[in-house]
């Protein structure tokens, strides 16, 4: 059953969890995205709920008996504090611990004495990777990146003839996908520099970001279904911000005749909070609208629903900081605010072409969105668009300027859902930083 907007997203709702921190508004009573944490009280990994300035143990709060049945026995099957099995739940148990939790944590609850030694603040623990991922494909669902990266390449035709007809994927790295807030190094591949003929081996001279959208896998299928386009909601249980780095030397000298390897299997950035579907049921819109040119939908990637609650209504913000920034105590830069709503294709149908051969997904697999680029320069999802690919460098307010990212570069991406008439809720942000190859 698709989560429809119920009780819990009431814009009337308030919490007796304070909320002074700038970043609390991400996380009001109408949010209750889940995460994975260091807890305070028992030194292991234990499943969270971000609500304020706070987040909430979740097995102290069983412990507590706050949570009790069906809520509590969902929150023990969440072994070392992995979301996986609680995702793989029916959407109306886990439906009944949102509710469970919103109703404690309102204003007027009287479980507030209980529950408050079961709040840790946020800028107190350590987050964790929320969510054990065996598999990761990566897609390709804006039409403006692939137009704009195409005409890089491939100005009179930058569209490959099947981008109308199916949402383009690779198969990426689990085993590189980390949390914000993971430093890591340049990477060295082979690549042809520019002038020369012959490819050297050595640290990427064009380190780039992508701002997608990452989707976590609820219910998997079996081997050999198919999961239908108007099903495909019932098998996503939420999203995260993801920033699929990237080596744009690497990729382009690599992606002949294949598709990106080595240029983008170093590290994937994952914001450590998954909202939930049922969160976002108020801020699902229409699908983006089709080009005039393109050809119909295929009957298995159409459906009335998605055409009409396929989309998102997300706005990104992609900020810069410089280690110059950093000196000067200077806050990051905006560099470029791309929305969701854009997307050519959606989530569900990502899914459905997943699976559309008989390929099995699992509970807690991930899809990524591919670059959220918008039609207008300031809604870029990279810097290979920002930039045209390295030539024209993007200036910065304290007078430096970037074509790719440098050494102690820190890229921020933060998100955030809206619509008329409700509370707006957050992501959280995925942040990473790059250091120096290790040569």
């Amino acid at each position: 059953m698709t989560p429809e907007v119920n009780e819990t997203h009431a814009p009337q709702l308030k919490t007796w969890v304070p909320s002074t921190q700038p970043d609390s508004v991400s996380f009001p009573i109408q949010n209750l995205p889940y995460g994975r944490f260091v807890s305070l009280r028992s030194g292991r990994p234990v499943p969270g709920v971000a609500i304020g300035d706070f987040v909430l143990d979740l097995e102290a709060a069983v412990a507590v008996g706050a949570l009790e049945g069906s809520a509590a026995q969902t929150v023990k099957a969440c072994r070392d504090g992995w979301l996986n099995e609680l995702m793989a739940l029916p959407n109306e148990t886990t439906s009944a611990l949102r509710l469970n939790m919103s109703q404690l944590l309102r204003e007027d609850s009287s479980a507030r004495g209980m529950l408050k030694t079961c709040l840790s603040p946020r800028s107190e623990v350590q987050m964790l990777k929320p969510v054990d991922v065996r598999n990761y494909s990566d897609f390709f669902t804006s039409v403006h990146h692939a137009r704009n990266s195409g005409k890089l390449k491939r100005p009179d035709n930058p569209l490959f003839a099947n981008f109308h007809t199916l949402p383009v994927a690779y198969h990426g790295r689990a085993s590189t996908l980390v949390v914000s807030g993971t430093e890591f190094a340049r990477p060295m591949g082979q690549f042809v520099p520019e002038g020369a003929s012959q490819p050297v081996f050595r640290p990427s001279e064009a380190v780039d970001f992508e701002c997608e959208l990452g989707v976590y896998v609820g219910k998997g299928n079996a081997f050999g279904q198919r999961i239908k386009l108007k099903d495909a909601p019932d098998h996503i249980f939420g999203f995260s911000i993801l920033n699929d780095w990237s080596a744009r030397d690497i990729q382009s000298w690599e992606s002949a005749p294949l598709g990106p390897f080595l240029a983008k299997s170093f590290v994937s950035t994952l914001s450590p909070w998954v909202v939930t579907l049922e969160a976002l049921a108020p801020f699902r819109i229409p699908a983006a609208t089709r080009e005039a040119q393109a050809p119909a939908l295929l009957s298995h990637l159409d459906d009335p629903k998605d055409r009409a609650k396929g989309g998102l209504s997300l706005e990104f913000e992609i900020r810069l900081l410089t280690p110059s920034m950093r000196a000067a105590g200077e806050a990051a830069a905006l560099i470029s605010q791309p929305q969701f709503k854009d997307q050519y294709w959606t989530a569900f149908q990502m899914l459905t072409h997943q699976t559309s051969n008989g390929c099995t997904v699992a509970t807690g697999d991930l899809l990524g969105s591919g670059t959220v680029s918008g039609p207008n320069s300031a809604e870029l999802g990279c810097l290979m668009e920002l930039t045209l690919g390295g030539r024209r460098k993007i200036g910065l307010p304290n007078g430096e300027s970037r074509s790719y990212l440098e050494d102690g570069d820190e890229l921020i991406i933060s998100a955030r859902a809206t619509a008329a008439g409700f509370v707006s809720i957050g992501f959280g942000q995925s942040v990473g930083k790059v250091l120096p190859a290790q040569t």
